[in-house]
């Protein structure tokens, strides 16, 4: 089936292989598999973007980044959108962001969303939207339970990452590693807390975008807890340099204080060989196996703990896990018969509400896992 999807990314983040944010690297991954199958790929995002299909630019705020900046990103993403529609004919749009309520696309093509982040960060209403032919699903079982409403929520899809482009010779090093969007939510602070107890090396990368909550948190929370040398912060990691940061680290440190829908960066430690300590927060008991591949732990002072004992976990059973459970081609398996779907019952103007439920349920087979068609594998980098 040939298919034409348009897709809509966060308007204040580019999208692309070095993208920070889970929902932008699991756009690329989509946009690529649709680009490379022959199949009509469309992204809207912010500029600076890299994609493989067509991209639809719209302007990046290099400034302080405030609710006036938001509500004009907002309306230049939904005339981006409104001017993609006029233009082309799409089966479906699959919108990726947090606040794409605000620039939902008039009736037509089904829209599928999928829920990167916690629920109750949305607005209650998405969950039961008036658009027609609009559905939604998350990332995790975790996120999935605390949905405040089934009406239009499918059977949840779990991410998955690229283990191909995860292998590396890098041998390991004595440093563990946070890694990831620099704002008070991630916890950072709590992991330069576990290293200064463990006595341990310590490297921080992530990008500290410009609102005014996440540069104070940097400046206040952060930056004197780090010494330049043995706590170091590195800035922004490319797709490259986080995978040597990712194999040669001791240990992954994960301290987030908000419930995690899925966590990216575990599973590219785990399929690097790296083992995790992370808070049992939200999804991260369910992608750490405790003792096999990582530790959950409830406080800085067991996570300092942890880091002493985190040579005692195998790095082969680290990639095992990531094998078996954190496939890109899982994810991307999962995603395309999802899209046929919809695509096919809005092409019939058949959009059952039981009868897609009930099919999208089936499609995950009796293990949650289906096997992956050979023609939707994973391209080659």
């Amino acid at each position: 089936m040939s298919l034409s999807v348009l897709s809509v990314a966060y308007p204040l983040a580019p999208a692309g292989p070095d993208a920070v944010g889970g929902s932008e690297q699991i756009l690329r991954l989509l946009d690529r598999t649709l680009t490379r199958h022959g199949h009509q790929s469309v992204v809207i995002a912010s500029e600076g973007s890299r994609m493989e299909g067509r991209l639809i630019e719209t302007p990046r705020h290099a400034g302080p980044l405030d609710d006036d900046i938001r509500r004009q990103a907002q309306e230049l993403h939904r005339r981006a959108i409104l001017r993609a529609l006029d233009r082309w004919s799409f089966d479906l749009v699959h919108m990726h962001s947090l606040d794409f309520h605000a620039y939902m696309p008039p009736p037509g093509p089904p829209v599928l969303v999928t829920l990167h982040l916690p629920p109750d960060w949305y607005p209650e209403a998405v969950f039961r939207p008036e658009r027609p032919a609009t559905w939604l699903h998350c990332v995790s079982a975790s996120q999935e339970r605390h949905c405040p409403s089934r009406e239009a929520l499918l059977p949840h899809i779990e991410n998955g990452v690229p283990l191909d482009e995860l292998r590396t010779t890098v041998r390991k090093r004595e440093y563990a590693l946070a890694l990831g969007r620099i704002c008070p939510e991630k916890g950072f602070h709590l992991a330069l807390d576990a290293a200064i107890e463990a006595g341990s090396p310590l490297l921080v990368a992530g990008e500290v975008f410009h609102y005014r909550e996440h540069e104070e948190y940097f400046w206040r929370e952060m930056l004197p807890r780090l010494n330049g040398t043995t706590r170091r912060y590195l800035g922004p990691a490319g797709v490259a340099r986080k995978r040597r940061l990712l194999a040669g680290a001791r240990c992954l440190l994960v301290p987030s204080l908000v419930p995690e829908t899925s966590s990216l960066v575990s599973m590219e430690a785990m399929a690097c060989g790296t083992p995790v300590i992370a808070l049992p927060s939200g999804a991260l008991p369910e992608i750490v196996e405790h003792g096999r591949t990582g530790f959950i732990v409830e406080n800085a002072r067991e996570m300092a703990q942890a880091i002493r004992q985190a040579g005692a976990i195998d790095p082969e059973a680290c990639r095992r896990a990531a094998r078996e459970r954190f496939s890109a081609e899982r994810m991307i398996g999962d995603y395309m018969r999802r899209y046929e779907l919809l695509a096919q019952a809005g092409a019939e103007r058949a959009a059952d509400r039981e009868l897609i439920f009930s099919v999208a349920s089936s499609l995950r087979g009796s293990a949650g896992r289906p096997p992956t068609p050979a023609s939707w594998h994973l391209p080659a980098r």
